[in-house]
């Protein structure tokens, strides 16, 4: 079995399209915001919060999935939205 290749870090920025500006688009952006701010954890969140099992479990290596796989940082962001538009009749 080949070993697998070293995973490159995220550079830029990280996009997010939200359909609409709805009650789940609006949470979410409240949600990111107030963790970019310090001011809550990004609850709910498994590649923030979570941790991968690596090996069997006596051997006590869990690191956070964060730290495991370079994502990009949710401080290097940004949100656009695409509302629907009824064609004019």
């Amino acid at each position: 079995m080949e070993k697998p290749g070293k995973i490159a870090p995220a550079k830029g920025k990280l996009g997010v399209l939200l359909p609409g500006m709805g009650a789940v688009s609006t949470t979410f952006m409240a949600g990111v915001e107030l963790v970019r701010k310090g001011k809550s954890q990004p609850v709910g969140s498994l590649t923030q919060l979570g941790t991968i099992r690596l090996g069997k479990r006596t051997d006590a290596r869990s690191p956070l999935i964060k730290k495991f796989a370079p994502l990009a940082d949710l401080t290097l962001r940004t949100m656009h939205t695409k509302q629907p538009v009824k064609p004019e009749c």
